[in-house]
């Protein structure tokens, strides 16, 4: 195999020895452009640069592996902070639909499972009807990231709701075994993507920023933070494997923060 030529021709004209190259120059290259780009870009750019030094050195275009020089690229994972519907909101969203109708009281009763539930679209698009349990009051949810289902109680409200659609808004020729179709026909059930549809027509119904069906999410577990609710309790609802993704919503809770925050050096608390 043809060694890698130790003196590359760069773009501009100008040659680069990668003999000379040090752990410093690799240090400024990652410094110098990554936060231009976004953190998954980052990620890769770094990653490829790791895999060019281990081909350099093993290759013998430069005498020592310049690897371990590459910085990390910072994970920004759970540093935001959710972004739930106030009150007030959810009743204006819940009130834009017009129940009277078949599309509304379909619409309904899926924005009252997002916002009460805390369901992913893809769970309220796989729900059939043998998933309802009226007796027991429960609710089985066919996880929309893995082959396993889970139990939850059904609310008072969510189930009449479900209730009022099947009795006046799904169409008698609804194909499937799927709870929610389409009202026109075919009436085929519906997808992930009509269910975000649903929510984000609502929205704008509203005059709500654009939103998407995993702000509901949000919405419902900022709700019970704020009614009382403890993180585990919350973490049980949205079936979060790990504690520590329940653990964003900490934040939302101000006061509470409030009360632990230490005060600033200097400034009288």
């Amino acid at each position: 195999m043809r060694p890698f030529l130790q003196t590359k021709v760069l773009p501009d004209g100008l040659t680069l020895d990668l003999r000379s190259l040090t752990a410093a120059d690799v240090i400024s290259f990652v410094v110098t452009n990554c936060p231009r780009l976004s953190p998954g870009t980052a990620g890769l750019t770094v990653s490829a640069l790791r895999s060019l030094l281990g081909f350099l050195y093993v290759d013998g275009a430069i005498d020592r592996s310049l690897v371990s020089a590459v910085p990390t690229v910072p994970g920004r994972r759970l540093t935001g902070l959710p972004k739930g519907l106030a009150a007030d909101q959810v009743q204006r969203l819940l009130a834009s639909c017009d129940t009277s109708t078949r599309s509304g009281c379909r619409d309904f009763a899926v924005l009252t499972m997002l916002v009460r539930l805390g369901l992913r679209a893809g769970e309220v698009a796989k729900l059939q009807l043998e998933h309802i349990d009226w007796r027991g009051g429960e609710i089985v949810i066919a996880h929309s990231k893995g082959n396993h289902s889970e139990r939850l109680p059904l609310p008072a409200d969510v189930g009449e709701a479900i209730a009022a659609y099947l009795h006046h808004g799904r169409p008698a020729s609804a194909q499937g075994r799927m709870v929610f179709a389409r009202i026109t026909a075919p009436h085929h059930a519906l997808t992930t993507g009509a269910v975000t549809q649903i929510v984000r027509h609502a929205g704008e119904r509203c005059g709500f920023e654009r939103i998407h069906a995993h702000r509901l999410r949000h919405t419902a577990a900022t709700l019970m933070l704020r009614g009382g609710a403890s993180l585990p309790e919350i973490g049980q609802l949205l079936r979060h494997r790990n504690a520590i993704t329940t653990s964003i919503y900490a934040k939302v809770d101000r006061d509470a923060l409030r009360s632990i925050a230490r005060p600033w050096p200097g400034v009288v608390a």
